[in-house]
């Protein structure tokens, strides 16, 4: 009798770990990447390359502004709090991994000067954008809390990383002269 009922249990406990696993992993699918397959291969293919690579993260960032802009601009747009939340979401990962791969160069030592002044630029660019969203959406408050704080998070991102880009560029000169010596 004992040994059934701790079969019992066993066979309960491996079925409520199951279904527990199969709920994380459910819950995880549910993210989905922001980058589309086309992008994916592209960045694929300039594994390599750090200047079109990089280039290319600024390219999928800036588009994810671009989009998220016309949305916004769209009378038509239904659901646009949750809508916004969702691009700040997708142009933030997009991002967070431009950032990544630029610390993955840099630890490779690899000459990344050029694409970091356009990176520069899109900062500046970016930050305008954001901070224009910022501004506009004090004119629907139940509309922004929906977003308010990614809107925050990637100001705060975008700022801390252009003065992060800025010194990193003076780093990567520095190295590069001291290559040239050798």
């Amino acid at each position: 009798m004992r040994k059934r009922g701790k079969q019992r249990w066993r066979t309960a406990f491996g079925v409520a770990l199951l279904l527990a696993l199969s709920l994380l992993a459910a819950q995880g699918q549910r993210r989905r990447d922001p980058l589309n397959p086309l992008e994916i291969d592209q960045l694929r293919d300039a594994m390599l390359d750090p200047d079109i690579r990089l280039k290319l993260y600024v390219k999928f960032s800036r588009d994810r502004m671009t989009v998220l802009e016309q949305m916004r601009s769209n009378p038509k747009t239904t659901e646009r709090g949750r809508q916004t939340h969702d691009m700040l979401e997708d142009f933030l990962a997009v991002y967070d991994e431009l950032n990544d791969n630029i610390d993955m160069y840099v630890g490779r030592k690899d000459d990344i000067r050029k694409p970091l002044k356009a990176i520069i630029e899109a900062d500046t660019e970016f930050q305008a954008k954001l901070r224009a969203l910022k501004n506009s959406a004090n004119s629907n408050a139940d509309e922004e809390k929906q977003y308010e704080f990614l809107l925050t998070d990637a100001l705060d991102t975008v700022d801390s990383s252009a003065e992060d880009h800025r010194k990193t560029v003076a780093e990567v000169e520095e190295y590069m002269k001291h290559q040239k010596k050798k």
